[in-house]
């Protein structure tokens, strides 16, 4: 069972969280913008801990059919698997986007894999990266993959015990995305953010 003392942030905690995470964004969306030599706005309208029973059912869970996944592990203070996840009619949709209206609509499928890992690994990377600056860490981010299934396939039910699940708005090329961050945590690495994002929030209010 979840101790749910360790899935709740404070509200001053989840305000810090969701800061970070947006100044994540804000330079994955710049890297972005440079990779498409377009425009690129990214924002984060939510931000919440969750199961991953949960998470499933946020992304949609029997009902949204397909969903495609670009996934890394990270290792340090905090350990545990961070995805961007898509509906799959949304990764294509992401694809087309990245690849840019010159493209022939038969050309994107092949394009996918590609455009999504590179995709991927520049918002977790930004995402990730920008965490571990500011709480002070490091961490050991692997290279990306990609994987594809149900929602509620990608989410383990043993061995990871907590979701940092986070709404995330792609607008590129006049195209607006939905997607979703995930950052998988067990026990232990969800206590350890927790102390991270508190001794943050301290620095910042002193």
């Amino acid at each position: 069972m979840i101790d749910p003392s360790l899935l709740r942030l404070s509200e001053l905690e989840l305000d810090a969280l969701t800061e970070l995470i947006n100044i994540g964004i804000g330079r994955a969306a710049a890297s972005l913008a440079l990779m498409c030599h377009e425009p690129v706005t990214l924002t984060v309208p939510a931000l919440s801990t969750v199961t991953p029973e949960q998470a499933a059912e946020m992304i949609g869970g029997a009902r949204v059919g397909r969903v495609v996944a670009v996934e890394q592990d990270y290792a340090g203070d905090v350990s545990g698997r961070a995805l961007l996840i898509f509906p799959e009619v949304n990764s294509l949709e992401l694809v087309r986007a990245v690849a840019g209206e010159d493209v022939p609509a038969a050309d994107i499928p092949s394009l996918a894999t590609e455009a999504l890992l590179e995709t991927g690994n520049v918002v977790l990377q930004s995402c990730l990266g920008t965490l571990a600056n500011m709480l002070h860490r490091q961490l050991e981010i692997s290279t990306p993959r990609l994987t594809e299934g149900r929602a509620r396939e990608i989410f383990p039910r043993v061995s990871q015990d907590g979701v940092l699940f986070v709404y995330i708005n792609f607008t590129v090329r006049g195209r607006r995305i939905r997607g979703y961050i995930a950052l998988l945590m067990d026990l232990a690495a969800l206590g350890a953010l927790k102390l991270l994002v508190s001794e943050f929030v301290k620095r910042e209010t002193e």
